[in-house]
C-alpha cells in the first residue's frame, strides 16, 4: 500500500482544491466521462451495487470518502475501523478509489488462495513506473508474462535455498565485522545505535549479493543506503493523484510526482550504470577464457554477473536489469534491519526472555568458539520462536502489498467488482484474539514451540493468521534470504555480548511505536551499551 502517513495534514490542501473543482466542473462529469477506463469502472461499480451485495461500508464523507478515517498508522486505523463496525471485510472509498480491506484469515485466504488468479496484479503507481522503469521489477510489475519470467529469474539465480546458502561466507564475514564494531564500543564503554548498525549491515550484505563487494572503503555503500531511504517514501508514498484522479488530469500533481521520481531514477542510474559497465567488461573478459556461458552462469557470484549471463535467454534490457537490482535493495535492506531491531527491543524489555535466548544460543555453540556459524543454528528452536513472535507482533510490512481485482468475484457472499484495490491487514490478523491464544498483544515466543498454541503455525504462506511474507503468487520471494540474515545476526548479537540500557533509561522506557512506510520502522532510536560476556 502507498504510505498514507498523516493524511489529515493533507486535507487542508485537498478539500479546498476539491471545492474549487466542484465549482468549475461537476464531479459527476469527471467520474462518468473523460476516461474510458473510469467510465467502465464506474459502470461496473454501479451495476454491482444494484444487482449484488457489496461488502459493508462505513458512512463516508462527500469527495473524501473514508480518507479522513485513515490515520498516520493505517494498519492500526483500519483495524479499529473493522472492529467498530464488526466486519472483517470492508469496502472503503479513499477519495475516488475503491479499496477492499480484509482483516481475517478467512478473507485473506479467499484473496490470496481461492481467488489468487483474480488478485495477482498490482495497482498502477506513477512513482514505481518511473523509478522502476515500467515498472520492470518483481514487486511492482503488473501480473503477466514479464512478471512471471522476472520472478523465475530472481528466485532461481538469487533467492533459491541453494543460492542463499552460497552466500553463507559473506553473511558470516559481515556479521563478524559488525561484532568487531560492537567490540570497540564495548571496550570504550559507549552505547551503539542498534538501528543504524543493523541498517548498515543489511545494506553492505545486499551490496555484496548484488555487486560482489560492499564498497565500504569507497563510501558508495553509504550512497546506496541513503538512496534507498530517499526512494522508499515515493514508492510507498501518499500520492494524491491516485486517490483523486480527476485532480491529476490538471497535470500539476502528476508533473510533481514524475519530476521527483525522475530525479531519483537519475541518481540510481549514476550509481548503477558504472557498476554494470565494469561488470560487463569483466564478464566479457571471463567469458572469453572461462567455460561459463549465458545458459551456464557457474562461477559468476554476484547478481549483476548473473543478469549479464542470462540477459539473452530472458531478453533483458538494460532498464529491466536495473529494476531487478533495485528490488534486492528495497527487499533486502529495510525489512531485515527492522525485524532485527524490533526483536532486540522486545528482548531488552523482557530480561528473562533475553537470558533464556542467550542460554540456548550459548549452549549450541562449541566451547571456545568466538562466533555463531550457520551450522550452529540448527538446534536453536527458541531463537526461531523469538523471531516468529517478533514477525507476528511487529509485522514490518503490516498491510500485504496492495493488489487489484482484475475481474469481479465473490468473497464470503459479497461481490467484489473489478478494478478494486485490495489490502490485507496482516498486522491486525496477527493480533486478533479470535485466532491467537496466550494474550496476542504480548510478546510470548513460547506460543510457537513445544505445546504452545501456535507450535504448528509457520510463515510460509499456508497459515493465513500469520502472513509476514504474504502468500500466493505474489508472496515475498526473499523470505529465505531475509531469514538467513535475521537468524545469524540475532544469534551472534546475544552470543557475543551482554546488553544494558544507557544510564537513566529504564526498560519500560523503550518505545515500540512505529513509523508507517514501505517498511514500518521504530520511531525512536534504540541505544544500547554492549558488555563483553564472561566466558
Amino acid at each position: 500500500m502507498r504510505d498514507m502517513a498523516a493524511p489529515q495534514a493533507l486535507l487542508l490542501l485537498i478539500f479546498p482544491l476539491a471545492l474549487l473543482l466542484l465549482a468549475r466542473h461537476s464531479l459527476a462529469r469527471w467520474f462518468r466521462a473523460k476516461s474510458a477506463r473510469d467510465r467502465q469502472q464506474r459502470k461496473q461499480l454501479d451495476e454491482d451495487d444494484n444487482h449484488h451485495h457489496l461488502p459493508p461500508s462505513p458512512p463516508a464523507l462527500p469527495v473524501l470518502g473514508h480518507l479522513h478515517l485513515v490515520g498516520s498508522l493505517p494498519h492500526v486505523s483500519l483495524r479499529n475501523l473493522a472492529r467498530k463496525h464488526g466486519t472483517d471485510l470492508m469496502l472503503l472509498r479513499l477519495g475516488a478509489m475503491p479499496v477492499l480491506v480484509a482483516s481475517s484469515p478467512r478473507a485473506a485466504e479467499a484473496v490470496l488462495r481461492a481467488h489468487d488468479h483474480v488478485f495477482a496484479s498490482r495497482p498502477h503507481s506513477l512513482a514505481a513506473e518511473v523509478v522502476l522503469y515500467g515498472p520492470s521489477d518483481v514487486g511492482f510489475a503488473p501480473y503477466g508474462e514479464y512478471w512471471r519470467q522476472a520472478k523465475k529469474l530472481v528466485i532461481t539465480h538469487l533467492l533459491s535455498v541453494k543460492k542463499v546458502q552460497s552466500f553463507r561466507h559473506a553473511r558470516e564475514e559481515e556479521v563478524g565485522r559488525v561484532m568487531g564494531e560492537i567490540g570497540e564500543a564495548a571496550a570504550a564503554g559507549v552505547a551503539v545505535d542498534v538501528g543504524d548498525l543493523l541498517s548498515a549491515f543489511t545494506n553492505d550484505l545486499a551490496c555484496r549479493a548484488v555487486m560482489g563487494e560492499s564498497f565500504r572503503r569507497e563510501g558508495r555503500n553509504k550512497q546506496f543506503r541513503e538512496l534507498v531511504a530517499d526512494t522508499s517514501p515515493p514508492l510507498a508514498g501518499f500520492n494524491i493523484e491516485e486517490f483523486f484522479p480527476f485532480l491529476a488530469r490538471f497535470g500539476v500533481l502528476s508533473k510533481v510526482v514524475r519530476a521527483k521520481s525522475e530525479r531519483l531514477r537519475r541518481r540510481w542510474d549514476e550509481l548503477l550504470e558504472p557498476l554494470i559497465d565494469d561488470h560487463e567488461r569483466q564478464y566479457d573478459a571471463m567469458a572469453a577464457t572461462a567455460t561459463a556461458t549465458a545458459s551456464d552462469p557457474k562461477g559468476f557470484v554476484d547478481f549483476i554477473n548473473v543478469l549479464l549471463s542470462v540477459r539473452e535467454e530472458y531478453g533483458l534490457t538494460r532498464e529491466q536489469m536495473k529494476a531487478l537490482l533495485l528490488d534486492v535493495f528495497f527487499a533486502g535492506i529495510e525489512t531485515s534491519a527492522a525485524v532485527l531491531e524490533y526483536t532486540i527491543a522486545e528482548l531488552m524489555r523482557r530480561p528473562h526472555l533475553m537470558k533464556k535466548l542467550q542460554a540456548e544460543v550459548r549452549s549450541c555453540v562449541p566451547k571456545g568458539q568466538e562466533a555463531v556459524t550457520e551450522p550452529d543454528l540448527a538446534g536453536m528452536t527458541y531463537l526461531r520462536a523469538v523471531i516468529k513472535e517478533s514477525l507476528r507482533l511487529h509485522n514490518v510490512t503490516p498491510l500485504v502489498a496492495p493488489r487489484i481485482s482484475m475481474a469481479s468475484c465473490s468473497i464470503d457472499g459479497y461481490m467484489v467488482p473489478a478494478g478494486v484495490r485490495v489490502l490485507i491487514n496482516s498486522w491486525a490478523i496477527g493480533r486478533d484474539a479470535r485466532f491467537w491464544e496466550d494474550d496476542p498483544e504480548e510478546f510470548v515466543p513460547e506460543r510457537f514451540i513445544g505445546d504452545g498454541s501456535a507450535a504448528h503455525v509457520n510463515f510460509r504462506g499456508n497459515d493465513f493468521q500469520f502472513l509476514p511474507f504474504g502468500s500466493g503468487r505474489r508472496m515475498c520471494a526473499g523470505m529465505n534470504f531475509a531469514m538467513a540474515i535475521v537468524e545469524l545476526m540475532l544469534a551472534n548479537f546475544v552470543y557475543c555480548f551482554d546488553w544494558e540500557l544507557p544510564p537513566g533509561k529504564e526498560r519500560q522506557d523503550i518505545d515500540m511505536t512505529g513509523m508507517f512506510g514501505l517498511v514500518v520502522n521504530r520511531k525512536e532510536k534504540l541505544l544500547l551499551v554492549p558488555k563483553f560476556r564472561v566466558r
